[in-house]
């Protein structure tokens, strides 16, 4: 009896629920036709304005759709291409609604800027954006290449698949400065703390709009959005049904290639179906493979005797160091004098049992000493290990790396909504790939992967939201540190207990025989005829053929040395890169060991629906975030537990915004947040838009924004072949004995080395030594004013302008220090001679704030005309600049990488006079630029050396529309001229690229 009363109950239950939900049910539907031909429009967004509710339109252009949602009802019907209506309705069964093609000029419709919807020309920040249709008229061969064309947009190009994002100039290869969140997920790798291109993103059949918030965002998206915004938005499967797909091949040409010219591949497939308006799901996969771009500057970039940048090589230089050469360790001769010095005084019998080569030497000094009364230990300083920089032979980057990248991308989401109000979403979005990184070294990216996995809970005017992502660097390597590890498998450069098997003393050895040879001859000589100056004479005679010896000197170490292709080589470098990095000479590794995880949980609510917004519309929102480190200890430094660290952050924020007599819109917003190891931070936000004769929109802003430092610039622990990076935190100075074993700046330790090669004493060269000073490490924060101007001028031109000034508190920046193998004090003047050579110091890179504020200022513009036929032409500038680089400290890094100005020039038509032809041409340039980061030659980024030239570039295509096929076919072409080009240090050189496409899509309209 009891079980018969439950079920009747639970029956009840679901009677009542079911008539419930029935209840007071509009029913709306009707057919969707273009305005002019009265054609029916296929695939058009019919959505409830206020809910989640919503449908699109069949091959008909016939619609139907029930809400329970309470009157009065607007339907908003939306279509790529075309102007958006909403419509006031009853329960209406056949509506007859009419669309018009329209070329849009400020009419998009932005979420980035405040968190919900607004107008572009009402935001109040700077926005760009790209919709479809800017998407599918681009020139790129990607939507993420085509950003390039967006104002104030710089890109640095690392890889075909990779390519950092920067505005506003402080830009690297990998931007931590600028967040790039896809369907609201953070895009970033936890473990390298920025987003790898669109290798692990969207399929490009996927790609709703793309939003781009150049500047501070941290009041509203919190902490890192310093620099910028980038926001990536996926097609809702209820809204964007039925089947798409695209193929594209072509080539790629450079003449810097091994191969100049090679094919590329690149596919998509995307599947949408919803299943009454209440579930629906979406598939999407692509991939992409190609040869890679290559990194080719060997120019030298040591600074070494008396070399500046790019005026040495091999031949001439025995310090080069070329900027894409891999493993050229470099030593000075002079540190092998004290090892010389200890044998002059052993028998030159036993000597000839470690080495007959170094035991002729020592007797023939010791003779040459004995016949001249010259002090052994002076010929030995002057003459045969003198104060010259040697470096071992490297390997081309291309000997190093097959430059085969590719990219596979797998999304899937699932949408289920629960009713008009509240939608709930699963989402799937993994990538694997193969790319090309430079960061404080050359990196191959292969079979690297990223996962983000998300829940989510929906509603018009609310969201929580729940996700993580999951890096794993698969067999990714470093180039540099290859290359070196494969020379330390052939041969080490220092083994103190083999010095005759050792490279560095082979050719210090080889080298001082020959020039002990010469000195002797030439000595004689003199003292025949002036003895006064023979000396002198004998070791002009020495450095005359210097160069000769270095050769000859080379030849002898490189006997034997392992040659790309041969069997050794390959053995070797399969050794080397499936070796956990470092390691530890001679048995160094290069392969990354990282796992990383990042999981975050956030929620926003609008009170729009509680509070009238024509008095204020206000918004809260919070988040949870945890960085989960895991490199196997290889990369991030080991607690006390021998674990690696796990970092917490949390946040929260409020906006509230008024709009006053139609006109003006005020909006204030503020932000709180928090690091485990850190300070808590606020971000304010205030801004206000004036509307003037309803196109001209006047907007000024103040906002702070601020940088958590990153998990590698929290906890790194790692030995790159230039320096060792270690985290700012202080536990990292303590660890490598800041206090008891100094170390002094990278500048001091310069000025120092130039001093003695002038003659000064070692005493008094000494005293331009400067000792790094341990100072508190704060999170970066900027203050930035804003003033902007958008208006869109008898429906013609649109024009939209901006000025920002930027002002840096605890500017981050990189610290380079110099520490020797043993205390390097000053009361010592001896010891610190061990500063001067690689094999036997330590350079360490980290993180520290600049003692100064730094400034920085810009402006850009934008114009676009609409000609007669849909024809638009257009173009934008943009200004970046430093203030006052001078007062920062020497030696100072800033990653301030931005050309003064960059412009674009354009001119389209997405559809000639409804020909189902169109075009797009667009022409970059940009001025020349210095570039400083940690992978250039401390001493080149010292100097201000480090030049990337201007360059322009021009990219286009011609499209056809296919109805019959319902397809668009496209030719195009980037950089079309061939002109190579680099847009950062290191980086490959870019050439031409030119393909054809082929973009299918069941739901495409005419």
């Amino acid at each position: 009896m009891k079980k018969s009363s439950t079920q009747l109950a639970l029956f009840v239950g679901f009677f009542l629920l079911v008539t419930i939900s029935c209840f007071a049910q509009t029913k709306i539907s009707g057919t969707v036709t273009e305005s002019n031909t009265k054609i029916p429009l296929i695939g058009v967004s019919i959505t409830i304005k206020g809910t989640v509710a919503g449908t699109i339109t069949d091959a008909k252009g016939q619609f139907a759709l029930t809400t329970s949602a309470s009157g009065p009802l607007t339907v908003v019907v939306s279509s790529v291409g075309f102007q958006t209506r909403e419509i006031a309705v009853g329960n209406q069964s056949d509506l007859k609604i009419e669309l018009s093609e329209q070329v849009m000029l400020g009419q998009e419709v932005i979420v980035s800027a405040s968190r919900v919807e607004e107008s572009v020309m009402q935001s109040p920040v700077s926005v760009e954006k790209m919709d479809i249709r800017a998407i599918q008229s681009a020139p790129a061969a990607t939507f993420y290449d085509a950003l390039l064309n967006l104002k104030g947009v710089d890109m640095s190009t690392q890889s075909l698949m990779f390519r950092s994002v920067n505005v506003r100039g402080f830009s690297a290869n990998g931007n931590t400065r600028v967040v790039q969140l896809v369907d609201g997920m953070d895009n970033q790798a936890p473990g390298l703390n920025f987003s790898v291109g669109n290798i692990a993103g969207m399929s490009e059949l996927d790609v709703e709009s793309v939003e781009l918030l150049p500047g501070a965002a941290s009041a509203l998206y919190g902490p890192n959005a310093i620099n910028g915004l980038l926001l990536m938005t996926s097609k809702n499967p209820f809204q964007y049904q039925g089947l798409s797909a695209y193929a594209k091949t072509g080539i790629m040409s450079a003449s810097n290639r091994s191969t100049a010219t090679t094919p590329f591949y690149d596919a998509g497939i995307r599947y949408a179906k919803a299943f009454s308006n209440r579930l629906a799901f979406k598939l999407s996969a692509s991939y992409i493979s190609a040869t890679d771009w290559q990194a080719t500057d060997t120019r030298d970039q040591s600074f070494a005797n008396g070399f500046s940048l790019g005026n040495g090589n091999r031949q001439s230089n025995p310090g080069y160091d070329g900027i894409n050469i891999y493993g050229d360790a470099s030593a000075n001769l002079n540190a092998f004098q004290s090892t010389v010095a200890q044998l002059l005084p052993l028998p030159v019998a036993q000597i000839a049992l470690i080495s007959p080569d170094l035991a002729r030497i020592i007797g023939g000094v010791n003779q040459l000493s004995a016949a001249t009364n010259i002090p052994a230990t002076q010929i030995v300083n002057d003459v045969l290990l003198p104060n010259v920089t040697v470096s071992r032979t490297g390997y081309n980057e291309s000997d190093l790396v097959n430059y085969k990248v590719s990219s596979l991308k797998l999304n899937g989401a699932l949408h289920y909504r629960i009713n008009d109000n509240l939608e709930a979403i699963v989402q799937g979005n993994w990538g694997t790939g193969t790319t090309g990184y430079t960061g404080q070294d050359r990196f191959y990216i292969k079979a690297f992967s990223i996962g983000q996995y998300k829940v989510e809970l929906k509603g018009s005017n609310f969201f929580i939201r729940g996700y993580t992502t999951q890096e794993r660097s698969g067999d990714s390597f470093s180039i540099g540190l290859l290359g070196q590890g494969i020379n330390e498998a052939w041969k080490p450069s220092l083994d103190q207990s083999n010095l005759v098997g050792s490279w560095f003393p082979q050719y210090a050895f080889a080298y001082a025989g020959g020039a002990l040879q010469t000195f002797s001859t030439a000595l004689q000589q003199a003292l025949a005829t002036n003895p006064a100056t023979a000396y002198q004479t004998a070791l002009s005679a020495v450095n005359a053929v210097s160069p000769t010896l270095h050769t000859t000197a080379r030849t002898t170490a490189d006997q034997g040395r392992f040659l790309p292709g041969t069997e050794p080589f390959n053995q070797a470098l399969t050794t080397v890169t499936g070796r956990p990095l470092p390691g530890s000479l001679p048995n160094l590794g290069a392969k990354f060991m990282d796992k990383t995880n990042l999981y975050h949980g956030e929620f926003m609510y609008n009170f729009t629906k509680l509070i009238d917004p024509k008095k204020v519309e206000i918004l809260v929102g919070g988040n949870y975030r945890q960085y989960a480190l895991n490199s196997s200890g290889t990369i991030f430094a080991l607690d006390e537990n021998n674990n690696e660290y796990r970092i917490n952050e949390f946040g929260g924020y409020a906006q509230a915004s008024k709009t006053v007599a139609e006109i003006l819109k005020l909006t204030g917003s503020v932000r709180y947040d928090k690091n485990s190891n850190f300070k808590g931070q606020f971000s304010p936000r205030l801004s206000a838009v004036l509307t003037v004769a309803r196109s001209h929109n006047i907007r000024a802003s103040f906002q702070r924004g601020f940088r958590i430092p990153t998990t590698q610039s929290q906890y790194i622990d790692l030995n790159t072949p230039t320096s060792h990076l270690i985290g700012g935190l202080k536990q990292f100075r303590d660890k490598y004995n800041f206090g008891t074993n100094p170390a002094y700046t990278l500048e001091s330790v310069r000025a120092f080395g130039d001093a003695l090669q002038k003659g000064i004493a070692l005493p008094q060269a000494s005293q331009l030594l400067q000792r790094y000073q341990d100072a508190q490490w704060d999170p970066e924060r900027v203050e930035t004013y804003e003033i902007g101007y958008k208006a869109l001028i008898k429906n013609k031109l649109f024009v939209d302008a901006y000025y920002y000034y930027n002002r840096f508190l605890n500017f981050e920046g990189i610290q380079a220090t110099i520490q020797g193998t043993q205390p390097a004090t000053v009361d010592n003047p001896a010891s610190l001679l061990q500063l001067l050579s690689s094999t036997t110091r330590t350079t360490y890179g980290f993180y520290v704030n600049a003692p100064v504020q730094v400034k920085n200022h810009g402006w850009a513009v934008s114009a676009d005309y609409l000609l007669p036929g849909n024809f638009v032409v257009g173009g934008n500038v943009a200004y970046n600049a430093l203030a006052d680089r001078d007062k920062l400290p020497t030696g100072f890094v800033t990653f301030f990488n931005s050309p003064k100005y960059r412009y674009n020039l354009s001119v389209s038509n997405r559809n000639i006079r409804n020909s189902g032809f169109g075009f797009n041409v667009v022409f970059r340039h940009q001025d020349s630029f210095l570039w400083e980061s940690s992978f250039a030659n401390p001493e080149a980024t010292l100097l201000r050396q480090t030049e990337i030239p201007a360059f322009g570039s021009l990219d286009a295509q011609v499209s056809k529309r296919i109805p019959g096929i319902r397809s668009v076919l496209k030719v195009g072409g980037t950089n079309v001229l061939g002109k190579l080009y680099a847009q950062a240090w290191g980086n490959p050189s870019v050439g031409g690229m030119y393909y054809v496409s082929l973009t299918f899509d069941e739901l495409m309209n005419r």
